[in-house]
């Protein structure tokens, strides 16, 4: 075949496949209030999925999702990767992530120290063969952030304080996760960070390293004082949706208190985003 004849017929391909030239797409899903599921191709990763403790405030996962989650059926099946930011009741049971880690073998855990530590007081002595996919993540409050990779991922962990610093909950170990897939697509989940940006300021170049296409941020952050502006000039995702959002938000935007109305807020279980991805 002539080679010129050649050239042009793969440039009439790729003119007329438009898919060939495009990234895989990117969905998040709402799970319950900070229980969010990302996916990109056959990626998935979840935070903070599988807790408990509503507080009278938040939703729960409901029966058939955590039924889901358990049994692998779609779509919350051949999931890589799970990241839990803290160890609250409303963000974290340590049976039902045990539970998830011995009838999914193939799923690697992230999590702080004292949710590992958690985890190993449920486990039975025959299963302790989970904790070689257990990553525990030990940092101190200003500590450098950790970086980790596995397959298809790109992890890097930072420990930001609950809200209510500087008074109260000092000693909770929130991380901040920010989880790139396949080098394309990269999400940020806060936990319950303090806002402040005295926190993130320090950690100036990391932040800057890396764009964000997703910023997954409490909810608080969209009226708090400093919140914000840390989204807007240290974080600078491409888009934000709030979590950890009372039950009680309503669903249709018009129907919200007027401070909540211009943003973007997952309340319903089930319900999804699509992820743009951008310059990396």
């Amino acid at each position: 075949m002539n080679l010129k004849y050649h050239l042009l017929s793969v440039l009439l391909v790729l003119a007329t496949n438009p898919v060939v030239l495009q990234a895989e797409e990117a969905t998040a899903h709402y799970i319950a209030n900070e229980g969010v599921m990302i996916v990109r191709g056959k990626t998935k990763i979840l935070f903070d999925p599988l807790f408990r403790n509503s507080y009278g405030n938040y939703e729960l996962p409901p029966k058939d999702m955590r039924q889901a989650l358990f049994a692998g059926k779609p779509p919350y099946d051949g999931i890589d990767a799970v990241f839990i930011s803290h160890y609250h009741g409303d963000h974290f049971s340590p049976d039902d992530i045990l539970r998830l880690l011995k009838s999914q073998p193939n799923i690697r855990l992230y999590a702080p120290r004292q949710a590992v530590a958690g985890l190993r007081r449920v486990a039975a002595e025959e299963d302790t063969h989970v904790f070689t996919r257990v990553n525990a993540i030990w940092l101190q409050y200003k500590d450098a952030p950790v970086v980790l990779e596995m397959d298809g991922l790109s992890i890097a962990a930072v420990r930001i304080p609950h809200s209510g610093w500087p008074t109260s909950l000092l000693d909770v170990e929130n991380i901040a996760f920010r989880v790139t897939l396949g080098k394309e697509v990269t999400v940020l989940h806060l936990g319950d960070a303090d806002p402040n940006d005295v926190h993130f300021s320090r950690d100036a170049e990391h932040w800057e390293a890396r764009h964000i296409d997703l910023a997954l941020p409490p909810y608080w952050f969209f009226v708090s004082t400093y919140g914000p502006g840390v989204l807007k000039s240290r974080l600078k995702p491409g888009h934000s949706i709030g979590i950890h959002v009372p039950a009680r938000m309503p669903d249709d935007p018009a129907e919200r208190p007027a401070e909540f109305q211009g943003f973007d807020l997952f309340t319903q279980p089930g319900e999804t985003r699509p992820i743009k991805a951008g310059d990396h």
